[in-house]
């Protein structure tokens, strides 16, 4: 029987995604994405309690940092003056910084509720994840 709940879980994991995309439902991919994290990590109770309030925290900051630099380059024109170039340069710089900061500042924290080994499978399973919905929009485009 845990085969068989396993072989489920699975399924749900690899072609969830696939009914997911089709509905355009955000918030349903985040859900399948904080569960896959779940089982990855094998949060306990009181660690998952910890951990995902300051996990998207940082993943909120981390966006907003990263829209203002999208944005910036949708407000200029395709053709742009040396100037305006300079200045989206620099704010691409600054982004980075920025995102390097948020990393260092929540990556302590989270550390602190999971320990460093959880960190470590933390960044595994983010890409994992993040490549197995790239490989289901891939072949949804083929």
């Amino acid at each position: 029987m845990k085969h068989a709940g396993k072989i489920l879980i699975l399924l749900v994991l690899i072609f969830g995604p696939v009914v997911l995309l089709a509905q355009n439902d955000k918030e349903k991919i985040e859900a399948l994405r904080v569960a896959f994290i779940n089982k990855k990590l094998e949060l306990s109770t009181s660690e998952s309690e910890k951990f995902w309030p300051v996990y998207n925290e940082y993943n909120e900051k981390l966006r907003a940092v990263k829209k203002n630099l999208r944005q910036s380059y949708k407000r200029k024109p395709d053709i742009i003056s040396d100037a305006d170039a300079e200045e989206l340069f620099k704010l691409e710089a600054q982004t980075k910084q920025a995102e390097l900061d948020l990393y260092k500042q929540y990556s302590e924290r989270l550390k602190q509720i999971v320990g460093v080994k959880k960190m470590v499978i933390l960044h595994l399973a983010e890409e994992e994840f993040r490549q197995k919905v790239l490989e289901i929009v891939k072949g949804k485009s083929d």
